[in-house]
């Protein structure tokens, strides 16, 4: 029989929750992959390798859905790469298996979190093994050779592999620094121990099975409200923070969703679609106190698959057309403590990279 699997290439690595500026949350791509959409085929592969690689620069402040237009010198840019190695064994009658490991690198430069705004700007770093994630697929149909459409449900957990307060030095000056947690924007993981499910499916719109519908839905609940690590930057926090608990990081919830449409020629496959993804501000289980971004990015993403006998190379650059930040709770207490509406600002970036490649074992 044969064994049908959907790889999902790919990580929860958070792009950030923040305090002042941050990130809203970014996942690498998810994707078919025992069905290649490029020959529109099931693979009789047992096992399959995906590495994925994923690449953005935030720099835009937004309110709401309000760009800041922040002066450079203020920015605070972060840098993130990030590699996901997921590996998947693919079981009888539709099921599967996949443990993904991500390692990133990142890193933030601003004046701000140092000696002041309008002041030097210098540089936080992290590096190191992300949050691992164990996923159990299942297609509810019987897979067949010339199957029209199909859907997957997946069942998982994330694992708190990820350094959560790895720190490195705030500089007052050129000559004073201060060793701290740093921005959650650039953490290597969350802290909490995720509840994962997904909804996976494809459609094909014409027998010669070249125009193709394709749709994912994921999210990850996090009970866990917060996880002890306070983001201060080596200084006292107001005592307002302090009131509204906006110190210590909070355990958010995260969703993605994408739609499209995907052509084939031959060994290649172009395909164009939605994306929206982000962090809600009220948590499906458990509390949503604590540090987080609440938001969501929106865009058109594109993306091109290109099919070997043995190895599928892809890549998508999801380009952002709608950003939003939305009111937390320490936001709506302070609102209501100074009778003063308070948004605080998220970061954002103008297009994601990701580049990648399929390995049938």
């Amino acid at each position: 029989m044969r064994k049908i699997s959907l790889l999902i290439s790919a990580g929860m690595l958070i792009a950030g929750v923040a305090k002042s500026q941050g990130c809203i949350v970014v996942r690498n791509i998810s994707g078919f992959g025992q069905y290649n959409l490029a020959d529109k085929s099931f693979s009789t592969a047992s096992w399959q390798l995906n590495i994925n690689n994923r690449y953005f620069r935030s720099f835009r402040d937004f309110k709401g859905v309000v760009d800041q237009k922040t002066a450079k010198q203020n920015e605070a840019v972060v840098k993130s790469f990030t590699t996901d190695i997921s590996i998947s064994r693919l079981l009888e009658n539709g099921w599967s298996l996949s443990l993904s490991i991500p390692i990133a690198v990142n890193s933030r430069t601003s004046s701000g979190e140092h000696g002041g705004f309008n002041t030097t700007r210098y540089t936080t770093n992290s590096f190191g093994i992300g949050d691992t994630r164990f996923t159990a697929y299942k297609w509810l149909l019987k897979p067949g050779p010339k199957q029209r459409g199909n859907i997957q449900l997946g069942l998982g957990l994330k694992f708190p592999t990820g350094a959560y307060n790895y720190q490195d030095y705030f500089y007052r000056n050129d000559s004073t620094k201060v060793l701290a947690a740093v921005n959650p924007s650039i953490q290597l993981g969350d802290g909490g121990t995720g509840i994962i499910t997904e909804i996976n499916t494809f459609y094909n719109l014409n027998a010669a099975r070249t125009i193709t519908l394709y749709a994912n839905f994921y999210y990850m609940a996090n009970p866990r409200e917060q996880n002890g690590t306070a983001i201060t930057n080596g200084r006292i926090p107001p005592k307002i923070d302090s009131l509204a608990n906006n110190i210590v990081v909070s355990v958010a919830d995260q969703y993605s969703l994408r739609a499209g449409i995907d052509y084939s020629l031959k060994d290649w496959s172009f395909s164009v679609g939605m994306r929206g993804e982000g962090a809600p501000v009220n948590d499906l289980f458990g509390g949503s106190e604590g540090v987080r971004r609440a938001g969501y990015n929106l865009s058109i993403e594109p993306g091109v698959i290109y099919k070997m006998k043995a190895i599928s190379i892809y890549t998508y650059v999801p380009i952002i057309i709608g950003r939003e930040t939305r009111q937390t709770l320490p936001d709506r207490f302070k609102s209501k403590y100074t009778n003063t509406y308070t948004l605080t600002q998220g970061g954002f970036a103008d297009y994601i990279v990701f580049i990648g490649a399929l390995f049938k074992l």
